[in-house]
């Protein structure tokens, strides 16, 4: 008689009981991934399939839940702050210290710390990325996360009081210091974020949690020039008759940046890991359960079939509480051998190339927007208008562009990605970008010679598809593509290559703007962007569609055994 008998085998293939339909996660046959292990282990790996399945169907929205997303969505509106505030203070810090400059130099902040200042955050953010998506593997999401926010907060704050050396380093480098610390906090967001989301989530609304979160990033970007405008609006006389005032006031947009974070860091702090990843981290080390938190997690932690109760098989309940054999544990397959495997490894430089393809556009257009203002006249003169109206100007400015393009696209992505799916998502906003890039560029001078309004709407039309696109999409997926063990990891990867493509458009691609004159190479840069776009949009078909399947079915979880 059979061990298992209410799950039927065929060849190949294990599926557990048809009357669970979530619990439809297909895993290989002992024969195929399990050559040579005990059957103890195969009971051991069944039981945890099962009760993965069971979790996926007993998981609901409730108000711990409610709270749990507004602090992962608070966390992106605060990241996207600290980011792109950076535009509108760079903007301020030309007036500040060197407005007593001749010529074209004066209120202008020298090309060299004015692309210091504005790269700090990608290359911390790169870091950070790295190195706390692996923490978040190794000993825990949640730890993680609350400890990314208290550097955030600290460095936010240390940013505001930045200032220059009696002797040696001046107040650019200080900033850019105290800004790459900034970046690092900033970057464990990313994959623990789509991490922690991920796992809590039930696969029917795991994409649209997960980009709801994300959706926060546009309040912070337009939060950022509206903070901007409230502060240069309040302090607008004083500094039109003293330009020296507006040091308190970039010093005040910085600081407020660290209001959020500071709002949220006691519910992050309480915040404990799914069972999905205590499950998995006990699986691989038993005495793991002993650290867990609340009495449930450590059940199901102890005892994957827990979750199941009476509905588990007969034949694995027998073998409850029973410890995996050490053959199963030996034959788990490190990162290396995991995506050593091409059918892996493609996935990870799909969503790794597609998020570096988007943000050398993403960041050389949002840390530019004065650039992009300036180049459709909106601006102003920067040496005949009042400091206050100048600045308020812009901060406008990007309000508007925000508002009409960036905005409302994260929320149709939120609205629409589980019924036309990630991997259409992202298809159809490369495909659009390329085609907006490629107009743009081409017919750059043409299109501002007609009509500047007609250059808004197609450049608006860019945000908009950036954001009901690829910008969303290359979050999400990584958090779903890549099993529980190296979710963070390789999350962390993707996530580092797009800070990658950031660096690469602040630090390069950004430098040749003004060959030829003032903006006489934005139409080439557009052309390039272009280009990166249509990359995108061909390494999108290394990744798989993840709508309507459990993450274990996914990444079919047997895949990560010899």
């Amino acid at each position: 008689m059979s061990l298992v008998p209410e799950i039927e085998v065929r060849p190949h293939v294990l599926q557990t009981p048809s009357e669970s339909p979530e619990c439809g996660s297909i895993v290989k046959d002992s024969a195929s991934t399990n050559s040579g292990g005990s059957l103890e282990a195969d009971q051991e790996f069944l039981r945890r399939q099962y009760a993965l399945a069971q979790l996926d169907q007993t998981q609901r929205v409730n108000w711990g839940m409610i709270k749990q997303l507004t602090v992962c969505g608070v966390a992106f509106l605060n990241d996207a702050y600290d980011m792109f505030a950076i535009n509108i203070v760079a903007m301020i810090l030309g007036f500040v210290y060197y407005h007593d400059a001749e010529g074209a130099a004066q209120n202008t902040v020298p090309k060299k710390w004015d692309t210091l200042i504005k790269i700090a955050v990608q290359i911390g953010c790169l870091l950070g990325q790295l190195v706390l998506g692996r923490l978040g593997d190794k000993i825990g999401r949640t730890t993680v996360y609350a400890a990314s926010l208290m550097i955030a907060i600290i460095t936010t704050i240390a940013s505001a009081f930045a200032n220059s050396m009696v002797r040696g380093i001046n107040v650019f480098v200080v900033l850019f210091i105290w800004r790459v610390l900034l970046g690092f906090g900033i970057g464990g967001d990313y994959p623990l974020t789509a991490a922690i989301v991920s796992e809590y989530s039930r696969t029917e609304n795991r994409g649209k949690l997960m980009a709801g979160v994300f959706a926060w990033q546009g309040f912070g970007n337009v939060l950022a020039p509206l903070v901007s405008l409230i502060v240069t609006v309040c302090f607008a006389a004083k500094i039109d008759s003293d330009v020296l005032y507006l040091d308190y006031v970039w010093r005040i947009i910085i600081g407020v940046g660290c209001i959020p974070g500071v709002a949220t860091l006691y519910w992050r702090l309480r915040m404990t890991d799914s069972s999905r990843f205590q499950n998995v981290a006990a699986a691989g080390d038993p005495e793991a359960a002993e650290s867990l938190g609340s009495e449930d997690e450590k059940l199901l932690a102890t005892d994957a079939g827990s979750m199941a109760s009476a509905d588990e098989p007969s034949g694995l309940s027998e073998q409850r509480g029973q410890p995996a054999d050490s053959s199963r544990r030996g034959r788990r397959k490190t990162f290396r051998q995991y995506f050593g495997e091409w059918r892996h490894l493609k996935v990870l430089l799909g969503t790794s190339i597609a998020w570096f393809a988007l943000d050398v556009a993403f960041y050389g257009i949002n840390l530019n927007g004065a650039v992009v203002i300036d180049a459709i006249g909106f601006a102003g003169d920067l040496y005949t208008d009042k400091p206050s109206q100048f600045i308020i100007r812009n901060c406008l400015g990007n309000i508007i562009i925000n508002i009409l393009g960036s905005v409302p696209g994260y929320w149709i992505t939120v609205f629409t990605i589980e019924r036309l799916g990630r991997k259409t998502i992202q298809l159809m906003g490369f495909a659009v970008l390329t085609v907006l890039y490629v107009i743009l560029g081409f017919a750059y001078s043409q299109i501002l010679a007609k009509s500047s309004g007609a250059f808004i709407f197609l450049f608006s039309l860019a945000q908009l598809f950036q954001n009901f696109g690829p910008n969303v999409t290359t979050f999400v997926i990584p958090g779903e593509v890549f099993p529980t063990r190296f979710r963070a990891t390789a999350h962390g990867i993707s996530a580092a290559a797009g800070k990658l493509g950031a660096i690469v458009a602040q630090g390069g691609l950004l430098q040749l703007t003004d060959i030829g004159g003032k903006h006489a190479w934005i139409d080439h840069l557009l052309q390039v962007f272009a280009l990166f776009m249509f990359v995108g949009f061909v390494v999108t078909f290394w990744i798989p569609e993840s709508k309507g399947r459990s993450l274990e079915e996914i990444c079919d979880e047997s895949e990560e055994y010899f």
